[in-house]
């Protein structure tokens, strides 16, 4: 309930807790979904930025555990080794992630390399493990002017070559610089509330998913090419 009281465009009459009882059976992960963010804008007053801080509240709120990747000094991809510490920093926090929320302002009609450059950093195998796969997503986009969808289209391609689960909801926030304060609080609106039913759609089907990706993402091509190379390693100790 504390989580709520920073929360002051949330109506009570209305919020409903999640129930990680009846979304996970048998109860084996207990811990809270651990919730990875992504923005991408650089500016002080970054819309996108204050629409992913206040998705968090919304998500701690929700009883998830929640990490925003700040992509201040993330080198550009294959400027640097992937050992640089915000390369590092990022993968680690996939790794750590059960689920992901995308959020990226529209520039020129798609998503802005501050965006695509983190996800571009994310190998989609990094030895036997892979840093995307199986976890959830959810897409987000605030635009300058009248509302598009070119941003959330373009993340849901991304998220589904990333192998991961796409949330069917997702907010678009036109206009953004209306619909934030001085403080950069997202003022009460019908955006707002659609930002609060993404929010809840994903812990739920984050709480839904996790220990099961593994066998939900077990493929048959995968499979054949493990069978051929444990074949060809026993051939190699002949």
């Amino acid at each position: 309930m504390d989580k709520l009281l920073d929360l002051p465009n949330i109506d009570l009459a209305r919020w409903n807790r999640i129930d990680a009882d009846q979304s996970a059976s048998g109860g084996e992960l207990t811990h809270p979904p651990r919730i990875l963010m992504l923005y991408g804008s650089l500016r002080e007053r970054s819309y996108s930025r204050f629409l992913t801080e206040e998705a968090a509240r919304i998500l701690e709120a929700l009883g998830a555990e929640v990490r925003i990747f700040d992509p201040l000094e993330l080198p550009m991809v294959g400027s640097v080794a992937d050992d640089h510490p915000k390369v590092a920093e990022l993968r680690a926090l996939c790794l750590w992630s059960e689920g992901q929320v995308w959020c990226s302002p529209e520039r020129h009609g798609a998503v802005t390399a501050v965006m695509k450059n983190q996800v571009d950093w994310i190998p989609l195998e990094q030895g036997a493990i892979r840093p995307s796969q199986g976890r959830t997503l959810a897409v987000m986009q605030v635009c300058g002017g009248s509302q598009s969808f070119n941003v959330v289209n373009s993340l849901r391609l991304l998220g589904r070559w990333m192998r991961m689960f796409t949330i069917p909801n997702q907010s678009s926030v036109p206009m953004a610089y209306q619909e934030f304060d001085d403080a950069g609080r997202m003022r009460s609106s019908a955006y707002y509330e659609r930002v609060v039913d993404v929010m809840e759609e994903l812990v739920k089907f984050t709480l839904l998913l996790r220990g099961r990706s593994d066998y939900l993402t077990d493929r048959y091509s995968e499979r054949s090419e493990r069978l051929r190379q444990s074949i060809d390693r026993q051939i190699g100790k002949i």
